[in-house]
């Protein structure tokens, strides 16, 4: 099974919210997922992203790799 990090719509119809989950590569976007790490609010002026870094480097350190997205808000959070 591989594991991947990425975005899991929540929220309302025109109101996104997302979750940054570890998930099967396989399931579908809003599918059943593995552990939830962190969350991203596009609606924000910061678009504010929180994540867990302990559960972050756990998920890397066993394989997992991030989705383009999950990378480019990551990358952005860093800067």
């Amino acid at each position: 099974m591989s594991v991947i990090l990425r975005l899991k719509r929540e929220g309302a119809k025109k109101k996104p919210f997302y979750h940054i989950v570890a998930a099967n590569s396989r399931s579908p976007r809003d599918g059943k997922s593995l552990e939830i790490i962190g969350t991203y609010d596009p609606r924000r002026e910061s678009h504010c992203v929180t994540i867990d870094r302990v559960q972050f480097e756990k998920w890397i350190q066993r394989g997992a790799q991030m989705s383009d997205t999950v990378r480019s808000l990551l990358s952005k959070l860093n800067n």
